[in-house]
């Protein structure tokens, strides 16, 4: 198998699902007692939400895209960076590596492609809902996005930093995320994608009336896939 080099800690509380996530798809694939090659790299992930409220892409670009070089040159064979925010600085750190970048937009773009859907509703952070790095990179698939209102999306981002980075999971926030969905479908959406990798810990197929599309297991799978060959 080819080993996984994985930048996480962006919440450590999401990049433990991609860990377990990762391994069970290998043994699911491979039986026995396979478990897959990773190397971490695990944030502080404080110092990195201080450079996103701040503006300091360039100098969270140059952080993240060394780590990417450390891991390749500790064995990584692909690179995953375990966030879907962060993935607005994708471009820097393709550029500064020489192995493949598992890009979590692509690889749910073709899932929910393979699906025949179109029009997608995104919950994520206000960065992945507001500004155009992921939204565009869904749109080169052929899909359309919707997003929540303004209100709704300092909702969702709230939860997201104040609770689901913590750990911290409500049935108030759950009904929050609930109403949200269903204004996306109301206006809409044929599906919902759960857009940051916390999202999962919240709500779930079961939250409502389409198909959702959890970004954590989609990329965690995907990874798993390339390792395995």
């Amino acid at each position: 198998m080819q080993t996984i080099g994985l930048i996480g800690g962006m919440s450590w509380e999401s990049t433990a699902l991609y860990y377990k996530l990762i391994n069970e798809r290998v043994r699911d694939r491979m039986g026995e007692l396979h478990s897959a090659p990773l190397l971490l790299y695990s944030y502080d992930f404080e110092q990195i939400k201080q450079m996103q409220y701040a503006g300091r892409w360039a100098e969270a670009a140059a952080s993240l895209t060394e780590v990417a070089r450390r891991l390749e040159s500790g064995g990584a064979r692909a690179i995953v960076l375990c966030t879907n925010t962060m993935h607005k600085l994708a471009p820097d750190i393709i550029s500064g590596v020489s192995v493949p970048f598992i890009h979590i937009g692509d690889a749910t773009a073709q899932r929910i492609g393979a699906k025949g859907y179109r029009r997608v509703g995104l919950l994520g952070t206000k960065f992945t809902m507001e500004e155009d790095f992921y939204i565009d990179r869904l749109r080169a698939h052929d899909l359309d996005v919707l997003v929540p209102p303004t209100g709704a999306r300092a909702d969702v981002n709230r939860i997201i930093y104040e609770e689901l980075c913590l750990g911290i999971v409500t049935d108030p926030s759950r009904r929050c995320y609930q109403d949200v969905m269903a204004a996306l479908v109301a206006a809409g959406a044929e599906c919902i994608i759960l857009g940051c990798t916390e999202i999962t810990m919240l709500v779930g197929p079961d939250d409502t009336s389409v198909e959702t599309f959890d970004t954590t297991a989609i990329h965690a799978e995907t990874a798993a896939d390339f390792a395995i060959g």
